[in-house]
């Protein structure tokens, strides 16, 4: 059937740009690392000045350097939704997300309900992908840095009432998955709170554009995604749409905390039903996962 091919493609290029948001939290960052900072900015709870856009930039680099060496094992809840608005299929899973470090990324499922083409030939694809990608540590060359993009200074703005800097990003080369946009950068730490634009190069022709915002929270220290919405135009089955937030982060047994200064939290509700009730399922690891 032509469709199959073709939302796998789709999932490749939304795994572009959702890679770049990871590889943001676990690649290595080599272009910001001309300038020291005490380590002391990952952990103050004393109330800390307001940074100059170079400074806050610098800071993110560190950060980020910071995060690639010390992210330790953690585990939490992901929830995505997916759907295909022409053919009016949707599909919602919920999981739970263990990452052991360095690079081993494993998904229990917890529930699912909708669309079974939904499921095996969006969501578990887009699953298998990020599994593999963590294990490849492939995503250096996607990763927000100065490396990969030229950053330029827009101004400030608030993101859930936190004051950022908010910074232009062009892509320094053609690779797939980097996209043109902004990043916002939180004015007492550098920690980035949002990125969001469309992607530069299309990964297929069936694709026509990507455009996506992910939101970021700073829990002990570390910049981890917690939602990314996405909208993808496709050729011949339209619009894919998708959510994917991730909650309850727990780091080797110890909940996450907010660093510094407190983010609005983000509730994820049990999976809607619909019509009819959750299908419960087994909770297996996924480490490969079959699309038939």
């Amino acid at each position: 059937m032509l469709n199959r091919p073709i939302i796998s493609l789709v999932v490749a290029g939304l795994l572009l740009f959702a890679g770049a948001s990871i590889a943001s939290a676990q690649a290595e960052v080599s272009g910001f690392a001309n300038t020291s900072f005490p380590s002391v900015i990952f952990s103050s709870q004393t109330a800390l000045p307001r940074m100059a856009p170079e400074l806050a930039l610098a800071t993110f680099g560190q950060r980020a350097d910071h995060q690639f060496n010390e992210l330790p094992s953690y585990s939490a809840v992901t929830r995505i939704t997916a759907e295909l608005p022409q053919s009016k299929q949707r599909g919602v899973f919920e999981l739970e997300r263990r990452y052991a470090a360095p690079k081993t990324l494993q998904f229990v499922p917890v529930q699912f309900s909708g669309d079974g083409f939904v499921k095996h030939n969006v969501i578990n694809r887009l699953l298998q992908q990020e599994v593999d990608r963590t294990e490849k540590q492939n995503g250096a060359q996607t990763a927000i840095t100065e490396r990969n993009y030229k950053f330029t200074y827009k101004g400030e703005s608030e993101i859930d009432g936190r004051s950022v800097h908010v910074y232009s990003v062009k892509p320094r080369t053609t690779v797939p998955g980097l996209f043109k946009g902004h990043v916002y950068l939180d004015v007492l730490t550098g920690a980035m709170l949002r990125a969001e634009g469309k992607l530069e190069k299309s990964p297929s022709f069936f694709i026509k554009k990507i455009d996506f915002v992910t939101d970021y929270a700073d829990l002990n220290g570390f910049s981890l995604p917690i939602h990314i919405h996405s909208v993808t135009d496709a050729r011949i089955i339209g619009r894919v749409v998708m959510d994917i937030s991730t909650t309850g982060y727990s780091f080797e047994g110890n909940p996450a905390s907010p660093a510094l200064v407190p983010v609005t939290p983000v509730l994820v509700p049990a999976a809607s039903t619909g019509s009819g009730s959750p299908v419960s399922t087994t909770p297996t690891p996924i480490e490969t996962i079959s699309t038939e």
